[in-house]
Formats: structure tokens, sequence, C-alpha cells
């Protein structure tokens, strides 16, 4: 199937296939510093144009979509909102420990036929307006399989310090709160996902037998409900690329997974230790997600994901 590709220059990259429109990537800086301002993909909808994200929920207004965060990084926050000080100060409103991510640019939003892929510069930068880290950012788009009634959203960053010192990267349980160790690449799942079915390799599961899980153990897990609104079920993939759970990766991977209060997953790439990042070092990571019409069991998800190549 094509897709269809829109560039709305200084604001956003949509994509369509059919008669549903797919996602929107954001790369205007939203209005409130204290969301931590980074580029987002929502809408986020499958081939039946069914909605698989949320956006600035009241529980939480800087969870959007899909967006790479940093919750605990050198002391800044770029994950939005409250920061987690420690267990005798719990979560405050510390404005001045928000971060932000500035898109540079462009090198290719190239689509052909069946296929978008995206490449985007970006720099970290904390509050007080020093440039932190480079970004070379990757979001792609294929793999459309209408018969599966699914396609393929994949995310990829290369991150340098550019400080003359080492960035350290954390999470709220690296800090002292146990179990609450997101940072990474974020999902966040619209209202009626909350209570949906966790899955694993080796089939059903909960958010709390999933949290904290090392993605060595686990390389993919998957989150479905059933919508509000439209008598439908989707099913969301998450997925590690095999060289994100080797030697040669700056840190291991644990899932962050909550089904309830909220629907939220993580690839957190520190929740139980922090990891340096040394001057003009960097790291890599390459994630997938899969975006389903259906309830999906583990079989179907396993057989569906050994069919795409990395």
């Amino acid at each position: 199937m094509t897709l269809n590709v829109t560039h709305v220059h200084g604001d956003r990259v949509t994509v369509s296939a059919g008669d549903a429109d797919l996602l929107a990537y954001v790369y205007r800086p939203d209005p409130d510093p204290y969301e931590s301002r980074k580029p987002y993909i929502h809408p986020l909808r499958t081939l039946a144009g069914n909605l698989v994200t949320g956006y600035r929920p009241s529980d939480h207004r800087w969870h959007k979509g899909v967006q790479m965060t940093a919750s605990h990084l050198s002391g800044q926050n770029f994950w939005g909102g409250n920061s987690y000080l420690g267990p005798d100060q719990g979560y405050q409103r510390v404005p001045e420990r928000v971060g932000w991510m500035r898109h540079d640019g462009f090198s290719a939003v190239d689509a052909a036929g069946g296929r978008l892929d995206i490449a985007e510069d970006l720099t970290w930068i904390s509050y007080g307006g020093e440039e932190w880290a480079r970004e070379q950012r990757g979001v792609a788009v294929h793999s459309v399989d209408e018969a599966a009634g699914a396609y393929v959203l994949d995310w990829s960053i290369r991150l340098t310090n550019i400080r003359s010192e080492p960035l350290r990267f954390g999470s709220p349980t690296t800090a002292g709160r146990e179990m609450a160790g997101y940072t990474g690449l974020q999902w966040r799942g619209p209202r009626d996902f909350t209570g949906g079915q966790v899955l694993t390799p080796a089939g059903p599961s909960t958010d709390q037998e999933t949290m904290g899980t090392p993605a060595a153990e686990m390389p993919w897990i998957a989150f479905t409900a059933e919508h509000d609104d439209v008598d439908a079920h989707s099913t969301l993939v998450f997925a590690h690329a095999p060289e994100n759970l080797g030697e040669d990766a700056i840190h291991p991977s644990h899932w962050f997974v909550r089904s309830v209060p909220i629907p939220t997953v993580a690839f957190s790439w520190a929740f139980f230790e922090e990891f340096a990042l040394e001057p003009q070092q960097s790291f890599a990571f390459r994630y997938r997600i899969v975006v389903a019409d259906g309830a999906w069991d583990q079989d179907r998800v396993a057989g569906h994901l050994a069919g795409l190549a990395w």
C-alpha cells in the first residue's frame, strides 16, 4: 500500500494510507516549557483509523503520544512535569530542572511507495540554555500489511555528549523510588486503553509481572485493548533491535509497563542503575512498534515479528 506523506514545514509530517490518517510527527515546539518541549508522534492510528495514543491527559499533561524522554539526566528532567527528588521530598514542581529538545532540521524526509524515512537533527538543552547533547534521530514507517491489519513504526536514536563532563542517565528508581524506572522512548495510550492486556513471548501477563523485566530476557512485549466508541480492539507491539540487547549496548534495557492506573510503556535504558556517557562519546538504540488492528495473541505477535527484517 502506498503511503501519502505531507510535510507542513515548521509544524509536522503527516502520514496516511488509503482512507486512514496513520500518524503525525509533530516537531513544532509546544507552548509550555514545563512539559519539556520535544517532538512527538500524535495522533497514532491503526490502518482502520482507530486511535492508539493519548495526548496531554489530565493525570500527566506532559505525556504526548510517542516521544523520546530522559527523566533523570545529570539533574535535569527531559521527561517533563514534576521531578522526583528522592524518598524524603518525593515529586516536586521544579521548573528549573526541566530541559528540552530543539529541532535543528531534517537531513531527509524521503517517501517512496510504501515507506517513509525521516532523519532529524536535534539538540538537548538544559533549562539554563546550555547545549548538552546532539541527537541524530530516525523515524520510519513501513511494512504496511493490509491482510494482517498492521504496519511498522521504527524509531532510532544516536546521542552524543557535547558537554565537557559526563552525562549521567537515571530514573526515579535510581533516585530512590521503587519500580519507577521510566525513561527513554515512551508510549502513552488513550484513556480507553486503561486496564489493557499485556502480552509477552510466554503468553498473557500483567503490568506488575512485566515491570522491570530485562529486555535481554524479553525482547518484545505487546499491549492490546478494546476501544470505546467503536467495536474494535487494537494491539501495539514494542520490540528491541537485536543490537540493543548485546554487549555493545551502553547499558542494559528493562521494560517499564503500566496498564493501570494509566496505559504506558517505556523502553527504559536506566531502570535500576545509572550509566554515564563521557564527553564526545555516543550511544545508539533502535526500537520498533507494530501498530495492529484486532486483539492479537502472543503467537500472532511472534509470527509477525519473525517476518520483519531489521
